[in-house]
């Protein structure tokens, strides 16, 4: 079911007119977004979304549309009209390990769409709830290899973020959990914290207000260096398995938008991006925010097809795929 919520309701400054540069935008803007309300997507959506709003004076509509580990969302992104009232965003599992994953997709996640803007990236923490029986990462996986096959874990559905930083954990340490998917990081931070399932790998974003509140425990984050928002939790390598793996996200319009429409959606979402408020709150949570230049359309297709071959290599390897 979809969930559509009004951000930043404000009034048209512009008149209602076609995609020309010249009038656009002269009505509100849809943003896909390929998870349920309240996960790191959802909210990096309704933050940058806001922020745009202001910038180009419109509303911005919030179209959660779940299901599939994101592929429905996009392949209806991939379908919206080429007029920029229908943005989509998404992150490395939605645009790239997808592409892999699923072998009957019927959209190119690399060529039917026009890449707005590099949004920032966030690491991973390996958390647990607060009933598991361990200290650390080392106990942890000691513990997983002892019972792994009991152990339920959960991701945001396969392809998901919290699904590749489980196969980096598995590849790192040698210990495996149970995958169980849901429809959303949300609803499985939600069982996390009830003791429902008992092991994630998941986004900074999403995990470290549980883990602030004493509702999770956090054993290590998947980075080269502590983050500066967490720096008491120690990084994977300390404990002796290192794996580095951040969770980055962007914007899409279908292809074919204009570039112009594209140069003035990229030029607001970096203005977001330059927000002081957005940039406190973001990195607060523990994201890397990228510059200008790395947001560039241009810069950020490249970066995309570059991580497209990277992942596609771990899962092919993985033999993680679905007919």
């Amino acid at each position: 079911m979809l969930r559509r919520t009004l951000l930043a309701g404000l009034p048209a400054t512009l008149a209602a007119g076609g995609a020309s540069a010249d009038s656009y935008p002269g009505k509100p803007i849809t943003l896909i977004v390929p998870f349920a309300a309240g996960g790191p997507t959802d909210l990096m959506a309704r933050l940058i979304g806001e922020r745009m709003a202001k910038e180009l004076g419109q509303q911005f509509i919030i179209d959660n549309t779940t299901g599939a580990a994101g592929t429905i969302a996009v392949g209806k992104a991939v379908r919206a009209a080429p007029d920029g009232y229908t943005v989509s965003i998404g992150h490395v599992g939605t645009h790239v390990a997808n592409g892999t994953i699923y072998k009957n997709l019927n959209y190119n996640l690399l060529t039917d769409l026009e890449p707005i803007a590099r949004l920032p990236q966030n690491p991973m923490l390996v958390v647990t709830s607060s009933q598991m029986p361990v200290k650390d990462l080392g106990e942890l996986v000691a513990y997983l290899k002892a019972n792994g096959d009991r152990v339920p874990g959960g991701t945001a559905g396969i392809g998901s973020g919290a699904h590749l930083g489980a196969l980096a954990f598995f590849a790192a340490t040698g210990a495996r959990y149970q995958l169980i998917p849901y429809r959303g990081t949300g609803p499985a931070m939600q069982d996390l914290v009830a003791n429902q399932i008992q092991v994630m790998v998941d986004q900074a974003a999403n995990s470290l207000p549980q883990v602030r509140a004493g509702k999770i425990r956090a054993h290590a984050v998947t980075a080269g260096k502590r983050s500066p928002a967490a720096p008491e939790i120690p990084t994977a390598a300390e404990a002796g398995y290192p794996m580095e793996i951040s969770i980055w996200h962007g914007l899409w319009a279908p292809k074919g938008t204009p570039p112009e429409i594209v140069a003035r959606l990229n030029a607001a979402a970096i203005a977001a991006m330059q927000d002081s408020d957005i940039r406190h709150r973001m990195e607060d949570l523990g994201q890397d925010i990228p510059t200008p230049e790395e947001m560039a359309p241009a810069a950020f297709a490249a970066f995309h097809k570059q991580e497209y071959a990277r992942w596609q290599k771990i899962l092919e390897a993985a033999n993680v795929k679905i007919e």
